[in-house]
């Protein structure tokens, strides 16, 4: 999901501690890091995907409420959103294959630990812990590619490839969360990301380490940053059952309004920041950041969205679920791959544009979704955003890194990582929690639509709103009920999306600068 800056064509740089790589890897020695490397990144994105499809199973077993489930995916992400920067940083100063070992361990002992949880604050924990572990895979990932294959054209090659195998940790998420679901209970979906991350530490043992040039971590910045964007989302989520302005929550846009300015300050003021302010000052690098975390904003958002229609309102099982959501991620992967290889001859702006204009209209699609629409009647909407994500994934990269000077690119890198991650934990955090507002405030109108006795209501509400009922043996005029109401939730979420989708649009069509990714030298990911 992000890109690294490119040396001089044809030319050996020196390594930070001053040393020349003495030649180009062997053909073996490059498979096995690009081997290596992709499947961290699918280990990465394999959990969103399966934690998200497993939320079902894990509310009926521990009765969890719909904010809580919320909680689940949103703790990842907010730790990789959190922390992706300063992972980066650890990677060029301690070395990135350490610190790529050490984000894959962390996410063997993160789902192990989900694996073991037998209440929603354990599960919560364990995905904390694996967010610390992708956010030190990512950057570092990417960082080891660009020290394995310095010629820039074979680099973006293998950043493709690296984008493609993410692409393909998220479609196969839903397919084994469901396979498994099928047959064990969920505890056992996170074994699958603990076993891909084993598998992962064994081939990354070949690859060589490296370093990146000399700078230093910025603690405070990371404190501010981390503090700031957990207060958000926990603003957002909780908001969404108290009321956004409810003394608890205006408390937390206080804190997160203060972190975020103070690390804006801390930064402006800092000799070596983890973000320099001063390439806000481009106006195309503003919009691509905005670009980036959109892009991921609609991609998490309505795959949760999907998930939990068709798993809580249809009741499907959820390999049924993982088998409909593989036209979305499947033609996301193909488009991305075929995106990425083509911008240096269509520029940004196009594809950025039309994709999000694509993916608008898809969402608007899915507002017309009803309690009983068939997925025959909306599988080609799950195409058409799956080909947008696809379209704007590369071209979102390649832009930030051509709005900044050279010497910038590295950062501009990081920065659009944390952004994508900072759209996606914000994306799950937003529309789950519109969703489930939305649940409670219709649901009145339509018990009382599907005349169910006044005096049932309270024990519906409940059971809704704590997260015990179960539709197995619910009068139909409730199961009937609860599904408009969260129907309509579904409906709030995917026209959010579409707003913010046409947003992004029109930010890239006037601000985004189009000069394709070649002149810099750099790789495109997703």
């Amino acid at each position: 999901m992000v890109s690294t800056p490119s040396p001089a064509p044809g030319r050996l740089e020196p390594a930070a501690d001053g040393r020349l790589p003495a030649q180009q890897p062997s053909r073996r020695a490059a498979a096995v890091t690009l081997v290596a490397m992709c499947l961290g990144a699918m280990t990465t994105f394999l959990l969103i995907t399966a934690s998200v499809s497993a939320l079902s199973a894990i509310q009926d077993d521990l009765h969890v409420s719909p904010t809580g489930l919320v909680w689940i995916p949103s703790a990842y992400t907010l730790l990789v959103a959190s922390l992706v920067m300063s992972a980066g940083t650890m990677g060029n100063l301690y070395g990135r294959k350490r610190a790529f070992l050490a984000g894959a361990a962390v996410m063997i002992i993160g789902s192990l630990t989900v694996y073991a949880a037998g209440s929603t604050g354990g599960v919560i924990a364990g995905q904390l812990v694996s967010g610390l572990g992708g956010a030190l895979i990512l950057p570092n990932s990417l960082a080891v590619l660009g020290a394995a294959f310095p010629d820039p054209h074979r680099r973006t090659e293998v950043v493709t490839a690296w984008a493609a195998a993410s692409g393909i940790g998220l479609a196969a998420g839903p397919l084994i969360a469901g396979t498994l679901l099928d047959h064990f209970h969920w505890n056992t979906v996170f074994l699958s990301t603990a076993a891909l991350a084993v598998v992962t530490m064994a081939a990354a043992v070949f690859v060589t380490e490296s370093r990146g040039p000399a700078g230093k971590l910025d603690v405070p910045g990371q404190i501010l940053a981390a503090l700031g964007i957990a207060a958000l989302v926990y603003a957002l989520i909780e908001g969404g059952h108290d009321g956004y302005t409810s003394p608890r929550i205006l408390i937390a846009w206080s804190v997160a309004a203060a972190a975020l300015s103070g690390f804006v300050l801390v930064e402006r003021a800092a000799r070596t920041p983890m973000l320099d302010m001063s390439l806000f000052r481009s106006a195309s690098f503003s919009a691509v950041m905005f670009v980036a975390a959109v892009s991921l904003f609609g991609f998490t958002g309505v795959a949760i969205l999907s998930v939990l229609f068709y798993e809580r309102v249809q009741h499907l099982s959820a390999l049924d679920v993982g088998w409909r959501l593989l036209a979305f991620f499947g033609v996301y992967v193909v488009v991305a791959y075929a995106t990425g290889r083509v911008i240096r001859r269509t520029g940004f702006k196009l594809p950025l544009t039309v994709g999000f204009l694509v993916g608008a209209a898809a969402t608007a699609g899915f507002t017309t979704l009803e309690p009983a629409t068939s997925y025959a009647r909306v599988w080609w909407l799950y195409v058409l955003f799956g080909a947008a994500s696809g379209m704007v994934a590369a071209p979102s990269t390649a832009a930030a890194l051509v709005s900044v000077s050279h010497e910038h690119a590295g950062m501009a890198s990081g920065a659009v990582n944390a952004f994508r991650q900072i759209g996606s934990v914000t994306g799950t955090a937003l529309l789950g929690a519109l969703l489930a507002g939305r649940l409670r405030s219709r649901l009145p109108d339509r018990l009382d639509a599907h005349h169910v006795p006044r005096a049932a209501w309270p024990a519906v509400e409940h059971a809704v709103s704590t997260g015990t009922g179960g539709h197995g043996t619910t009068p139909p005029g409730v199961t009937a009920a609860v599904g408009d109401a969260f129907t309509s939730g579904v409906h709030l979420g995917m026209a959010v999306v579409a707003a913010v989708f046409l947003c992004a649009a029109l930010a890239s069509a006037l601000l985004v600068r189009n000069r394709p990714h070649h002149i810099t030298g750099t790789a495109t990911g997703s």
